[in-house]
């Protein structure tokens, strides 16, 4: 759980930090930068914000990891699993809307826009590394979701056996 959450936090350090270090570019003509994301920088400001407050959430998920063998009961641990797979999922749809609208972006920007062809690379691992980070928070997800079931089977033990030791760590 905690490598998932180290790889996610790479990946958004990838997505907004290339586009911000060459995510910008003018023509030779032109003073003001522009988005490399066919001069669109709602498509800059959406890979750097998503980017951003993925690196966030995963510094506070990593937390709650650390956290989570503390929690004593059952219903907290509950709340937590829960909170982790509806995050999950969010983001899983973020990084989709994140890795289409990139993409249309980039297949839209016009070669003039960019004669020297600066910043393609970043742009195309900012795009892949959305890609990546759609299928790893969603794989988060599903380990929360497996994890839901084991606090399940506690609660449902603990019930049973009120006076036995707990199974989870």
């Amino acid at each position: 759980h905690v490598s998932i959450l180290l790889s996610h936090q790479v990946f958004s350090i990838v997505v907004f930090g290339s586009i911000v270090n060459e995510g910008y570019v003018n023509r030779v003509d032109e003073l003001e930068e522009h988005c490399i994301f066919n001069r669109n920088h709602n498509a800059c400001n959406y890979g750097i914000t998503v980017g951003v407050l993925a690196f966030l959430s995963c510094l506070l998920y990593l937390a709650l990891d650390a956290y989570f063998p503390q929690i004593s009961s059952v219903k907290d641990r509950k709340k937590a699993v829960l909170s982790d797979i509806g995050v999950s999922a969010f983001w899983a749809f973020l990084w989709f809307v994140g890795f289409c609208f990139l993409t249309n972006q980039w297949q839209a920007s016009k070669a003039e826009d960019n004669p020297l062809n600066e910043g393609g690379d970043a742009a195309r691992a900012a795009i892949t590394f959305s890609f990546f980070s759609i299928f790893t928070w969603g794989f988060l997800a599903f380990l929360a979701f497996r994890r839901l079931g084991d606090i399940n089977f506690q609660e449902e033990y603990n019930t049973l056996f009120p006076n036995s030791p707990s199974l989870l760590p």
